[in-house]
């Protein structure tokens, strides 16, 4: 999934809806899906089953993750086992996608009502230097008190982005603690079973990411 470019901090944030940078990254990962996966899912065909997202069910990526929580516990994909879990990677000075991600996220969780407790939302960082146990544990909860915050070190943090085919690049600012970090912006859904079904293009409003959920979630 190709990375989307940030602003730098000084300057005022821009709407990544915009452009054809976002239409290319979207292809980019469509593009990647390549190896065991139908031709039909490189387009914006919902599929048989009427998903808005992109439909990755059978992909031989994103299979797990061994990280740390926000609250200090040792965390892998199989603890959220009997729910829907979406995987999002960001990082908490991100002055654009993460934080409207984020709150998109929030969104969802307030359609879905009661439904709500049978979802899970993760925010892996991608700058495990800058963030820390304490910034993620007041970042994350802030939008949901429900979400969960994941960290790792340097070496475990670039072993999950590989697992879940993420691009993640640092980019210098005017002095060595301001860089940003431009990172692929769409999100995973897995099923209670801890398998990937979708990915959530960046931008997808809250109405069509709460029905690909109720779908999942009326899986038996």
């Amino acid at each position: 999934m190709a990375p989307l470019r940030h602003a730098p901090a000084s300057r005022p944030r821009r709407n990544w809806l915009l452009g054809s940078g976002l239409i290319g990254a979207r292809w980019a990962f469509a593009r990647s899906l390549a190896p065991g996966l139908p031709p039909l899912l490189y387009g914006c065909d919902r599929g048989k089953q009427g998903f808005r997202a992109i439909d990755i069910t059978g992909a031989d990526f994103a299979k797990g993750f061994e990280l740390t929580d926000h609250l200090g516990r040792k965390t892998r994909l199989e603890d959220f086992s009997g729910k829907l879990l979406v995987v999002f990677f960001g990082f908490t000075q991100c002055p654009d996608v993460c934080p409207t991600t984020m709150a998109e996220m929030a969104e969802v969780m307030r359609r879905l009502g009661p439904l709500s407790q049978q979802v899970r939302v993760a925010f892996i960082t991608v700058d495990p230097e800058r963030d820390t146990q304490e910034l993620l544990s007041h970042y994350v909860p802030a939008f949901h008190p429900d979400f969960v915050g994941l960290w790792g070190d340097a070496e475990a943090t670039a072993r999950t982005a590989r697992a879940f085919r993420i691009v993640t690049q640092k980019v210098p600012g005017k002095t060595p603690g301001s860089y940003t970090v431009d990172h692929s912006a769409g999100s995973y859904v897995f099923d209670r079973r801890s398998r990937v079904r979708l990915m959530i293009r960046h931008g997808s409003p809250a109405d069509t990411i709460e029905a690909d959920l109720r779908r999942l979630l009326d899986e038996r």
